[in-house]
């Protein structure tokens, strides 16, 4: 059975955690956001916080192939980015992870395009080592 990692992140603005260990996904604290759909609904949007799960609760319609708009539930300042998919036509959005790098995710509901990018990889992955035992 694979270990998978679960990313403890933040936002990129405000820098306040965006867990939620209250509402948990897959026995693992869950990423909680703010949303807008396609359609002008707002809500929110808790992601799976395990590297490559894409399970999510949403209490409001998320069609797929269809885009959102991601905020931070503390300073409500936008997570979304500018920096085009490489798999879709959607835009990628973008956590600081707390123990430094970034993760990015698509905005287009259903499309699997990730990664996770670190700055400062030697310390980042002392740190992401010393975590998680990998």
């Amino acid at each position: 059975m694979i270990n998978r990692v679960s990313l403890m992140v933040k936002c990129t603005h405000c820098n306040e955690s965006l867990m939620d260990y209250k509402k948990p996904l897959n026995e693992k604290p869950s990423v909680k956001v703010n949303v807008i759909n396609e359609d002008g609904d707002q809500g929110k949007l808790w992601l799976c916080s395990t590297y490559g799960c894409y399970d999510k609760i949403c209490d409001v319609p998320l069609r797929t192939g269809s885009k959102v708009k991601v905020f931070c539930p503390s300073c409500n300042q936008t997570l979304n980015t500018d920096v085009p998919c490489k798999i879709c036509d959607g835009e990628m959005i973008k956590f600081n992870i707390e123990i430094g790098g970034v993760v990015s995710i698509c905005n287009t509901v259903g499309c699997e395009s990730h990664y996770v990018m670190f700055e400062e990889l030697t310390d980042t992955l002392r740190k992401f080592h010393r975590e998680y035992g990998i």
